[in-house]
């Protein structure tokens, strides 16, 4: 029921701007699904400034021919430790946290993240030895020593997290850094959020292998019709519900009172990003205002409660599932998003949770990965957990079965420097080696150790209804409160993972100067420790002056009005998962 009823708890406003766009089997990720908000509309108003006589700029000098960048750029070449060679001949599987580390510390399998940005996971390659990204997107203007974005980008109209991922697998440039990083004998190993079938016949051809469950299970899972049937057969519990058809208002509510659900609803469709197919019903008009995504099609109708929206991450493995910190979220701040109910971050700190609710959520999300392993599914996946404000019962929420928004700050928890990043878990499941895993004893540790943590991130959307040319924009990096208390440019940086106090954030920078912004369009990532929300769910002082500062960072150019050009056709970043 993600960002939805979730919200009511806080006092947020519990609804998202439906989305234009044929819903797909996808939700929050990251700033991965960056450039599916530059299809459609955008392409027309830069097209109607063109017809008005005004050229506008080029979005970047390196998406529209070569670069032009008079600084030499050095391309990542093979480390010599792991250039072709025997490998080490192993005598067993590994046995303990400490065998794993270093195995992933001296392994020489090249492993890629792909995507429209690094965000997700960036970082992880303090761990992994061979662990790099591929972005559309270079956060780091060819700075960060493990991204590589290909130089030849002509202007695309993605319209999908997939379709980005997809394009980046075939380009030449990206292939060539393939093989150059893949050491004789190796086959190099891609992650990803989002991906179909069509990306599993181009690693099939490529000779890449894709360590992600199937994308048939994935979209079968991603259904909340499935999740909820699955959820039930386990014991599982959700929110009071029916899942049926509906063909008017009044079949509505007769099915809803009859199955003791009341007249207040929420109602879902199966698929949706970021609550966009979750709709509040409680009269007529809100009915009329949806019923063309509602009639006649399969729809999850719920009890409406006062609850808290609770979000974790979590990796199914041989042994069992290893569940990480539980987190709030950020979702439906006007300062951040312009989508009511809109995810735009979380929040890690000791009381998320008390410790016997901790229990009861960790158990529930246990006994998933039991019922997700039966499907034949295995890895990292996301559940959103509903707390009942009222009640104190937990609920399961939605399942996300993929890598999350969530993972920038699940992999830098006391959990993962006492052990391994949580996606660690993931790589291990998928490396084709033989391992031994105390789950239990993983999961009390864990428990423990986060409770510790204070971590936060937002993302940070173009909140206006304009298209602009960027002229001006905050570079990647971290910046520090000054002794004036204004928020500078301290240096550049390649992760949030040193940042040792409040008076720190990392900013990772999505769009720069050359590039557009829209409604909905993700300017960048804050990360920060603290918190950034009131405990009544409030964005902060600290928190809207961290996003005023940021803000006041970029300088652009507003292109004229294309008039045949309907505002509700942007499509809004989903950032990732």
């Amino acid at each position: 029921m993600a960002r939805t009823q979730k919200d009511q708890g806080s006092g947020l406003t519990p609804a998202e701007d439906a989305e234009a766009v044929k819903p797909t089997p996808r939700r929050r990720a990251s700033s991965a699904s960056a450039a599916k908000d530059a299809a459609g509309s955008v392409a027309k108003k830069v097209s109607a400034a063109r017809s008005r006589g005004r050229k506008p700029v080029p979005r970047s000098a390196t998406t529209t021919g070569p670069a032009t960048n008079p600084l030499p750029v050095a391309l990542p070449t093979l480390d010599p430790e792991i250039a072709p060679g025997e490998k080490p001949a192993r005598s067993h599987g590994l046995r303990n946290m400490s065998e794993i580390r270093h195995y992933f510390r001296t392994n020489r399998t090249p492993i890629f993240f792909v995507g429209a940005s690094a965000f997700n996971l960036l970082g992880l390659d303090r761990w992994v030895r061979g662990f790099s990204y591929i972005a559309y997107y270079d956060s780091w203007q060819g700075a960060h020593p493990r991204v590589f974005s290909p130089i030849h980008k002509p202007y695309v109209e993605f319209q999908s997290g997939e379709e980005i991922n997809n394009w980046l697998l075939r380009h030449h440039e990206v292939r060539a850094h393939i093989a150059r990083l893949t050491p004789a004998g190796e086959r190099p190993r891609i992650a990803m959020v989002f991906f179909d079938e069509e990306t599993e016949q181009i690693c099939e051809e490529l000779g890449y292998e894709l360590i992600l469950p199937a994308a048939s299970l994935r979209e079968r899972l991603d259904s909340k019709m499935v999740t909820t049937r699955i959820a039930d057969a386990v014991g599982v519990p959700s929110v009071p519900n029916i899942i049926t058809t509906v063909d008017s208002y009044e079949d509505l509510i007769a099915q809803a009172e009859e199955s003791g659900l009341g007249s207040d609803l929420v109602v879902q469709t199966a698929y949706g990003d970021s609550g966009k197919t979750t709709y509040f019903i409680a009269d007529p008009a809100s009915f009329r205002k949806n019923e063309g995504d509602i009639v006649g099609h399969e729809v999850k109708v719920m009890k409406r409660i006062n609850n808290r929206p609770i979000a974790v991450e979590a990796v199914l493995t041989r042994h069992g599932t290893i569940v990480g910190p539980f987190m709030t979220e950020i979702t439906g701040h006007k300062e951040l998003t312009p989508y009511r109910g809109g995810w735009a971050g979380n929040e890690m700190f000791p009381g998320v949770l008390d410790e016997p609710t901790r229990h009861t959520a960790t158990s529930l999300v246990r006994k998933l990965g039991d019922a997700l392993s039966a499907e034949g599914y295995r890895g990292f996946f996301e559940v959103d957990v509903l707390l009942d404000t009222d009640t104190g019962d937990v609920y399961l929420g939605e399942l996300n079965p993929r890598i999350s928004g969530a993972s920038a700050i699940t992999n830098v928890t006391a959990g993962a420097y006492a052990d391994i990043p949580l996606f660690v878990f993931h790589l291990l499941e998928y490396a084709g080696v033989e391992f031994d895993l105390d789950v239990d004893e993983i999961n009390d540790r864990w428990e423990e150790l986060a409770a510790a943590d204070q971590w936060s991130h937002m993302i940070i959307k173009h909140t206006d209804p304009t298209v602009e040319h960027i002229d001006v924009a905050p570079p990647t990096g971290r910046y520090v409160l000054d002794a004036y208390g204004r928020l500078a440019f301290s240096q550049g940086d390649l992760d949030w993972h040193l940042l040792g106090s409040e008076a720190e954030s990392f900013f990772l920078r999505i769009y720069g100067p050359g590039d557009y912004r829209w409604k909905g369009a993700d300017l960048g990532i804050l990360v920060t420790k603290g918190r950034l929300q009131t405990p009544s769910g409030r964005l902060s002082i600290r928190a809207k002056h961290l996003i005023e500062s940021i803000r006041a960072m970029y300088a652009a150019t507003e292109l004229p009005p294309a008039a045949a050009v309907d505002e509700n056709e942007l499509i809004g970043i989903e950032s990732t998962s």
